[in-house]
């Protein structure tokens, strides 16, 4: 048994001890099949501690997993022996481009994580069927190497002008034709162009990993878009109950991450919490 086999199933075998003791508990609707995990770049007390006692302030706070950028892995085995030492998952990683991507899946293996997320660059200065051929081109190399490694290369749904459609994103992925390339749905993002339940139904089980974060429309018209971000989660506009019910109805089970402002261990601690409330855990 691996290192991430035995934490997962002590994991699970630990939330269901909890659960079956704790005065009051109740199983939400995606308990013990959703866990949680965060963006590093939130965490900004972890500039002030070890990287190990960041890694247990996390999981104080209410998560199982983090994602950092490979930017943020510069020295790999002290990562490798944080998340080690805390019990704290090092899910997967983020930032890697569809060219080049075999060092980043082989950090991604290293660290012990199943998935890299894959942004689709789209260059404006080409045509939009260049860059869509461009970007299925090197997944679809990319993916036997992903695949060797057994880590999952995860487009995700950015504000890149591009795969703005849910139809668009299906039919990326499905023209690529590798189980090895699927989708890391950022639940928000595409509220600028759509409705987030409506992309949950078309992207069905291409949906592997969840980005976490709010929208108000009224924030964006009135103060800009970007500032549609800014509402906690839970109190914006998405239809969290409508969102929930698309991904039970595929028997979605995997990990969600925060993507949000971050900010001390109390408001990583909130963060957690509002979203056992949106994904009902």
């Amino acid at each position: 048994m691996n290192r991430r086999t035995f934490l997962h199933r002590s994991g699970a075998a630990l939330g269901a001890a909890v659960l079956a003791t704790a005065p009051g508990a109740r199983a939400g609707q995606f308990t013990g099949k959703i866990r949680k995990s965060l963006k590093w770049g939130m965490v900004t007390g972890a500039k002030s501690v070890p990287l190990v006692e960041a890694f247990r302030q996390l999981r104080a706070c209410g998560f199982d997993g983090v994602e950092p950028s490979l930017s943020h892995v510069t020295e790999p085995d002290a990562w490798i022996a944080a998340s080690r030492d805390s019990g704290l998952l090092i899910d997967g990683t983020v930032g890697a481009r569809t060219e080049n991507l075999e060092p980043g899946i082989d950090l991604t293996k290293k660290l012990g994580a199943d998935s890299m997320l894959v942004v689709a660059r789209y260059d404006q200065k080409q045509s939009l069927v260049d860059n869509w051929n461009r970007c299925r081109d090197q997944l679809k190399a990319a993916a036997p190497h992903a695949e060797k490694q057994r880590i999952k290369l995860l487009v995700e749904n950015v504000w890149a002008t591009f795969l703005i459609s849910p139809f668009d994103m299906a039919r990326f992925i499905d023209e690529i034709g590798s189980p090895w390339v699927q989708v890391h749905f950022d639940v928000g993002n595409m509220m600028r162009w759509g409705i987030a339940e409506h992309w949950a139904q078309v992207l069905g089980k291409r949906s592997q990993k969840l980005d976490i974060k709010e929208w108000s429309n009224k924030q964006a018209m009135q103060t800009g878009l970007q500032k549609g971000f800014d509402v906690p989660i839970g109190d914006g506009d998405i239809n969290w109950p409508a969102v929930r019910a698309e991904l039970a109805k595929i028997g979605f089970t995997g990990w969600a991450a925060a993507e949000v402002r971050g900010g001390d261990w109390p408001a990583l601690t909130d963060i957690a919490r509002r979203m056992d409330r949106v994904l009902d855990l």
